[in-house]
């Protein structure tokens, strides 16, 4: 017999979906919202026009249904002109609540996805799923669970379903844990499929498509970083290409046109081959159908460029950018073009391909060091200085003669060359390359240590491979003036250092590139077994006052890029530049950027694209740190002004501003004390004109709960048989009101490919487990209404030490303050300032070489907002000089202005408040001993509260007690009130009857211990009564009776209509009326159950409505299920529908899985 596993599926998944059941149970049912499938690209387009397909329909109905309550309203009328009884007004005031129900539901529809079924079920040899898609479509006969083809496991019988022909959106099945897993897969961008399209597409008819079939690895996208060949992304990459023979090709990135902007871990990473976009004349006309392409091919400008960070080259080879590939069926069309070297990478990645399959074919040993020093010693050279190869690499790849080099190489050892070094005489940081990049290395001469280290593949044999290997090595400098080396080397396997010295004393300012590289003595047909790269950019020196630097009459034809380097003084925080352009006919675009480098952080780079329709000057402010050298990129970009015979002339102006303070991170540590800030300008006059605002909060919270766990060994094991874990960490917080939030962990967040570890990821949900927000190492900001939420952070690595060592990570949740308590601190020109008033600074102008220093007070202790605790974080920035060229803006919000600086506030302990402790004048009026027997009273009964009633000997102990405690303080309201509330909890009595007696009983009890007297003058006193009326009946209110308003204070109203007779209802409700507002969401129910009772639906509709809008927490599921059965009752079925597939994403079955 075939096991069968149901579930119903709101369709919302990004890329996984993983669906999680019980195994004990046969069906389950699993909520997301729609919009989740895709959160960008063409297919969020595509999800867009389905709903909006959906939309039209609906509303088509709905409009049906306001037209059909709107007759009915005028028949009423009709039938009665004139209205005086309160029943009739009201059966009016019912029918027009329909009307405005069903208008206002219009208004407020949000499509948030059908609901489809998913059967799991295994036919004895597999897995199988079907899915019913039928309200995807269109065609109620079409998307039918019986005529959908089953799937299983994409990686068995490689077969894909479509959800609807309306979405066209292909999908696959993975099935997981023994069935209790099923994981629905599809793409949210249409990138993959192109990357994947360009290396392995195949179209007979129309060859120039082609890509290739290939088996290795490609890695379209990446991000910049702070640290070069580092992290757990690079130790795996290194694993499986040294031990696991494959060859690792990946996008260089898109950041040019500046160097060092190589992205990881494409551009940075050692065993990866980077790759870099080239266009060719032929794919300018016929791919970016340009006026007229260039008459040679080059770089795109956007391309990134290297060296890393430690000097290594960054970019390996080049390949075409652009190209025309299939993308998914979602898009509505077969195939694109896409440009960038996301689409040069597997373009590389298809050619290494076919070299792969050819050595295959020809028995010759797959290896990624002979496949990689093939294509990097055939290259095609792209420009003819020698500085192009920061920007191409060796050059454009060309397979064939790749191949012919691996042919010759066959029988060579299969060893990559190591390249380590240090400055002679410093053991760290050691490099890859050398790179001269500050003023103070441009003008000496300096000596490295280089360390050439041959590595085998793991599965290398000692005395085979390792013992005879030994090659004399000739050493040649591409110019010897400024880089010696040795002439010979003997290198064997234990390896071998050499000392280089550079001297680039007599260089001019600018870009210098050379290389050291090693050739076999024996074979120098295989050319070079190494490079060491060696960038200079010897910066120009500012020794103009004030400090200005200009460069005239640039010229710039289409692609050309200037370069031009400049060592910022020392106290410049921010540059103020000017571009002007003239000499030109049609529309010009550029790109102007300017990057710096300072240790173990990212490349400091600002960019800025702008377009020119006409001779002009555009401004520009951003920020620099001062004693670095700052490069700066004017590039136009290759296609502009293609077809134009003017070349465009350029005049750059930088003027360096700066004001040094003697702390660049303001910390106020809540104390009433301020803040003394010494600032100077070191450079020309400036105004200091200091803005500080604090306009966010974060709030610290330790994890609750930790859990370590090994993940499954089918999915999550790493090709060395290591086990992946997964260490998943529980929050908790609570929202007094609405806010946006985002979670920030300072120690894993902002670093994907320079961390230790594999993966991070995040998710929040309130308590009807609907997930609000998801996230990974960059978080979003997200909505949240209030409520009580749990965050859970989930992290992954092989090695158990590193997890164990964060199971207390504390984790900030950062809120925005609203604008209304965003704080403006005050500056002072006295340390008193804050407390005495007096001293308020405001501006001044700062001479050269003299100090200034002003007092930043803290922010006053009533201003702070309501909801900060002690310990929480107010950060914000701040800010001090004056930007000429900048808008007013920048002067009300010190976050704009290129130099600004963070600034903080730890928020103290509460104030002690002075009516703490004080006894009140009631119980200081009463004797030692009544106040003790008070408190043995009180104590009793807080001690029955912990009493637990598990089993029947526990219930037995309770009941004892509360005889006890009830002969002792028979009339002691709180007692009773404590017992109500544990007969009110009990949900699992057997005779219900006899139970709901025993609460009316337990009811009547609490009434009958209260003064009515006392209690109405509290009521009268508390209220605030619509009317006259309502006072007075509040002022003369007698008994209750049955004990109707206590089982609604409970807050466990039950859904369905009361079987009680209508005549004692109304004497209750009536009565309630007298003491509380029915119209509040604690007793509204009772309300919208009423005029259930009566027929008026459309009223108890817009009751119910309200109280669910009032109601401030996370929805509560028996409103929702009181609303459907009235939407039920009422006959609005499509409305039903609605509701009921909004209760999947409301109220989830089960959380998503990481």
């Amino acid at each position: 017999m075939a096991l069968f596993k149901f579930a119903s599926i709101a369709l919302s998944f990004t890329v996984l979906l993983l669906l999680s059941r019980s195994p004990r149970s046969s069906a389950r049912e699993v909520a997301a919202s729609t919009d989740e499938i895709v959160r960008q690209g063409q297919q969020q387009q595509q999800q867009s026009s389905n709903n909006k397909e959906r939309k039209k329909k609906w509303d088509e109905r709905n409009q049906e249904e306001i037209a059909n309550a709107v007759k009915i309203v005028n028949e009423f009328d009709q039938k009665h002109a004139k209205v005086e009884d309160t029943d009739l007004k009201k059966t009016r005031e019912d029918l027009q609540n329909r009307v405005d129900l069903l208008q206002k539901q219009a208004d407020n529809y949000d499509d948030r996805g059908p609901i489809i079924d998913a059967v799991v079920w295994h036919d004895g040899e597999v897995w199988r799923v079907a899915l019913d898609t039928q309200s995807l479509e269109d065609d109620p006969n079409c998307g039918k669970l019986a005529e959908f083809e089953p799937l299983t496991n994409y990686r068995i019988e490689r077969k894909f379903g479509i959800f609807s022909k309306l979405d066209a959106c292909t999908f696959v099945v993975n099935v997981y844990d023994d069935g209790n897993i099923l994981s629905i897969v599809t793409d949210s961008s249409f990138h993959g499929t192109h990357v994947a399209g360009i290396a392995t597409a195949f179209h007979p008819e129309e060859p120039l498509l082609n890509g290739h079939k290939c088996d290795l690895i490609n890695m379209s996208y990446g991000e910049l970083t702070s640290l070069p060949d580092y992290g757990r992304f690079v130790d795996l990459a290194n694993e499986v290409i040294d031990k696991h023979r494959l060859v690792f090709v990946a996008a260089a990135g898109n950041s040019g046109s500046a160097l060092s902007t190589v992205i990881a871990p494409g551009g940075t990473t050692s065993s990866i081959i980077g790759v870099g976009a080239y266009v060719s004349p032929a794919m300018a006309a016929g791919a970016h159908a340009v006026v007229e392409p260039p008459c040679e091919g080059l770089e795109y400008t956007w391309s990134s460029r290297g060296p890393t960070a430690d000097g290594d080259l960054g970019v390996c080879i080049s390949a075409p950018g652009a190209a025309v590939a299939p993308v998914p069926t979602w898009t509505l069309q077969r195939r694109m073009m896409g440009c960038g070297t996301s689409m040069a990478s597997p373009s590389a990645c298809g050619g290494v391909a076919l070299l792969i399959s050819a050595m295959k074919a020809e028995g010759i040993p797959v290896s990624p060091y002979t496949v990689r020093k093939a294509l990097e010693n055939t290259c095609l050279p792209i420009g003819s200085l020698p500085e192009d190869k920061l920007t191409t690499g060796q050059g454009l790849m060309q397979v064939d003669k790749a191949y012919e080099y691996i042919k010759l190489s066959q029988n060579i050892p299969c060893v990559w060359y190591q390249v380590k070094m240090s400055q002679s005489g410093k053991s760290t940081p050691t490099s890859r390359g050398i790179y001269l990049r500050e003023a103070s290395y441009c003008t000496r001469s300096t000596e490295w240590t280089v360390q050439i280290e041959p590595n085998f593949h793991e599965d290398a044999n000692n005395l085979e491979d390792l013992v005879p290997f030994e090659e004399c090595i000739e050493l040649h400098s591409t110019e010897k003036a400024v880089v010696r080396a040795p002439e010979y080397l003997l290198l064997t396997h234990n390896g071998r250092s050499f000392n280089i010295v550079v001297d680039p004393s007599n260089l001019s300012s600018g870009l210098h590139y050379y290389e050291v590289y090693g050739v076999d003595c024996k074979s120098p047909w295989r050319g070079p077994l190494f490079r060491i790269p060696v960038t200079i950019t010897k910066p120009a020196v500012v020794v103009s006052q004030p400090p200005v630097v200009s460069y005239s009459k640039m010229s710039f034809q289409p692609g050309h890029i200037e370069r031009r380097y400049i060592e910022v003084p020392f106290g410049a925080t921010w540059v103020e530049a000017t571009m002007r352009t003239s000499e030109f006919d049609t529309t010009r675009r550029f790109f102007v950027d300017t990057v710096q480098l300072c240790p173990l952080q990212r490349p400091i780079k600002w960019e800025s694209a702008v377009m020119f329709s006409s001779p002009a000057a555009k401004s520009f402010a951003f920020p620099v740190v001062g004693g670095h050298t700052m490069e700066l990129a004017v590039a136009q970009i290759w296609s502009s002004g293609i077809g134009s015979n003017e070349a465009t002339s350029v005049d750059f102006e930088i003027v360096f501003h700066g004001i040094d303070i003697n702390k660049e991170e303001v910390i106020l540590d809540g104390s009433e004390a301020p803040v003394r800030i010494d600032a100077e300008a070191l450079l020309v006059l400036e105004e200091l004109a200091p803005v500080a605002i604090l306009n966010k909060m974060r709030v610290p919270y330790r994890p609750v709960e930790a859990k370590l766990r090994a993940l499954l060994s089918a999915r999550d094991k790493l090709p060395s048989g290591k086990q992946i874990l997964a260490l998943t960490l529980t929050y908790k917080f609570k929202l007094e009101d609405g806010a946006e939030l985002i979670p920030y962990i300072p120690l894993l967040n902002n670093r994907m490919y320079d961390t230790k570890f594999e993966s991070q990821f995040y998710m929040i949900w309130d308590v009807n487990k609907r997930v609000h927000a998801l996230g990974d190492v960059y978080p979003k900001s997200s909505k949240l209404p209030k409520g009580e939420y749990t965050l859970q952070l989930y992290l992954r690595h092989d090695d158990v030490q590193y997890l164990e060592k964060m199971k207390h990570l504390v984790l900030f949740m950062e809120r925005n303050l609203e604008e209304k308590d965003v704080m403006r601190l005050n500056f002072f020109s006295q340390p008193d300032g804050p407390v005495m008033g007096n001293g308020s600074y405001n501006s001044s102008v700062l001479i050269p070489g003299k100090k200034e220093a002003i007092y930043l007070g803290p922010p006053t202790k009533d201003k702070l907002p309501k909801n900060s605790q002690p310990g929480s974080v107010l950060v914000g920035a701040i800010s001090y000089g004056k930007v000429s060229n900048a808008g007013q803006d920048i002067g009300k919000s010190p976050s704009k202005n290129p130099a600004s600086y963070q600034i903080s506030y730890i928020v103290p302990p509460n104030k002690v408040e002075e009516e703490k402790g004080k006894v009140s004048s009631s119980r200081c009026t009463k004797s030692v001993s009544e106040r003790l027997q008070e408190e043995v009273r009180d104590t009793k009964i807080k001690f029955l509260g912990t009493l637990k009633h598990g089993n029947d000997e526990e219930k037995l102990e309770w009941k004892n007690l509360v005889t006890q405690l009830k002969s002792e303080y028979p009339k002691h309201t709180p007692l009773l009130a404590r017992i109500l509330e544990y007969l009110l909890s009990q949900s699992d009595v057997k005779d219900k009857i006899h139970h709901n007696r025993k609460i009316i009983d337990g009811a009547d009890e609490v009434i009958n211990s209260i003064d009515r007297d006392e209690l109405a003058k509290y009521f009268a006193f508390k209220s605030d009564p619509e009317d006259e009326d309502a006072e007075q009946e509040r002022a003369s209110a007698k008994a209750t009776t049955e004990g109707s308003e206590d089982v609604a204070a409970s807050g466990d109203v039950p859904v369905q209509t009361p079987r009680i007779p209508p005549n004692l209802f109304e004497e209750n409700f009536a009565e309630l009326k007298k003491w509380v507002d029915v119209k509040s969401s604690k007793y509204g129910t009772l309300l919208v159950i009423r005029e259930q009772r009566h027929g008026r639906l459309g009223t108890a509709l817009k009751v119910l409505n309200d109280i669910i809008q009032e109601d401030g927490d996370p929805p509560k599921r028996k409103l929702f299920e009181l609303k459907l059965n009235l939407l039920e009752e009422i006959g609005w079925s499509y409305l039903l529908k609605y509701e009921r597939e909004w209760m999947h994403v409301r109220f989830p079955a089960c959380l998503p899985l990481f």
